[in-house]
Parts: C-alpha cells; sequence; structure tokens
C-alpha cells in the first residue's frame, strides 16, 4: 500500500522557553526512556520515538537523548529541515548539544534510514515509513517472515537497515517547495539494481528527487495562465 506525506515550507515553530544560565548539560548516558522532553513533542511524535528506539536496538544502535531530540525535531516539523535551524532549536534546551554532535546523530539517523537528506534543498525529512501514517497505531513490529541480517522490518514492511540501501522516492514542488515522499517502488528499486550488477556497480543508496509542480501549485498556474490569456485579448 502506498503512503506518503507531504511537508509544506511555512513551518510553525513552537519554541519551549529558553533554558537558564549554567542549565546542565546531559552526557547522553541515561536512556531514551529517561530523556526529558523540553520541546513538547505530541503523543504521536513520541510513539514515533519509540518506535525508532526499538528499530535502532534491532540493528545493534541506541537511540541517545541527543538522537532522539534531533529526530523528534525532523519529527515534528511541517517542512524540510536544514542542520543550521536543528543546531538553533537545540540550543534552547538545557542540553545544548555541540555541532559535531548534532551532526554525528544526524549522520546515525541516516545511517539507520531514520530519517533522508534531501539534497537540492540540503535539508531533512524523517522517513514515513516508520508507521503506517492512516493508521498512528500501527505496532511497529518485526513481520513475520525472515530480513536480511542487520535488516529490521516494521510494520509498513519496509527495512530500516544500517549499511543497507535504503530507498525513497521524492516528489519536489519547485513553486511552492512542498516535499512528498511516497513508498518505495520495488520496479524502480529492482531496476537500479540490475543496472548496478550490470556494470559491477555497488548499490548503497537509492534516493531519487523529482522536481515539478505540486496538484495545487499546477492548478494555481493553469488558472493564472488562463486569466493573463483573458486579459490579453
Amino acid at each position: 500500500m502506498n503512503m506518503s506525506r507531504t511537508l509544506h515550507p511555512a513551518r510553525s515553530r513552537n519554541q519551549p522557553p529558553a533554558a537558564t544560565e549554567g542549565a546542565p548539560v546531559s552526557t547522553g548516558s541515561e536512556s531514551v526512556g529517561q530523556a526529558s522532553d523540553p520541546y513538547g513533542f505530541s503523543e504521536h511524535t513520541r510513539g514515533l520515538l519509540e518506535c525508532a528506539a526499538t528499530l535502532c536496538a534491532r540493528q545493534g544502535g541506541r537511540m541517545t537523548p541527543q538522537r532522539r531530540d534531533v529526530l523528534g525535531l525532523i519529527l515534528q516539523a511541517e517542512a524540510p529541515v536544514g542542520a543550521y535551524d536543528l543546531l538553533e532549536q537545540l540550543r534552547v534546551s538545557d542540553r545544548r548539544p555541540a555541532p559535531p554532535t548534532v551532526y554525528r546523530a544526524l549522520d546515525f539517523l541516516l545511517e539507520h534510514g531514520l530519517i533522508h537528506r534531501i539534497e537540492r534543498l540540503s535539508a531533512f525529512v524523517p522517513c514515513t515509513h516508520l508507521s503506517h501514517e492512516e493508521d498512528a497505531n500501527a505496532p511497529c513490529a518485526p513481520v513475520p517472515q525472515p530480513a536480511p541480517a542487520g535488516h529490521a522490518v516494521s510494520a509498513c514492511g519496509h527495512e530500516h537497515a544500517a549499511y543497507g540501501v535504503h530507498a525513497a522516492q521524492f516528489l519536489i514542488c519547485r513553486a511552492c517547495g512542498g516535499v512528498t515522499e511516497i513508498a518505495d517502488t520495488p520496479r524502480i528499486l529492482d531496476m537500479l539494481r540490475t543496472v548496478c550488477r550490470e556494470k559491477a556497480f555497488t548499490m548503497q543508496s537509492a534516493s531519487v528527487e523529482v522536481e515539478g509542480l505540486c496538484a495545487a501549485c499546477a492548478a494555481r498556474q493553469a488558472v493564472d495562465g488562463a486569466r493573463k490569456a483573458g486579459t490579453e485579448q
């Protein structure tokens, strides 16, 4: 079943109160369950964070508080978010991680297939396969069929694999900047794998960014064009 999530450029930010001077900085040693939430993550976002922590554990990784914060902010955002914007948002918490820590967290989340980088925008979006968009309560649990070694398969059937091929396709609107991730298309991935085998090329990532106009912007441009043509007659 195909699913998609559209992220629009207009983002509302619920900024928490500024951290007090001299507040302690986390060492990252506490567990995710013990991590405080200074960002007001929604119940749905917290559920996805638990799902992500479970997937990381199956891959031998660990969802530290810093990684949780970064992923939570990306999940909660209404638009693709850049590293600089993340740093600004993270500075308001009492943990105030250093930039290298944030960049390492992003690398970890990318490696484990929990987020994607939109190269054209130099920004990050969450992987929509953490849960079914149609069912926010879908369990993040392994499916009965066996998964390859080092891979974890969520209830949606999508592999979140460290060091594996994580494929994603994005539709990017040139007019409004909206980004929609669509479900992995097996035929596209199979085609890419076939080409790579023929070229003796080892594929590590298979992200596709398609640029064009979303339905709303295409309709708006058509109306504007018709009006312009009418005034010129």
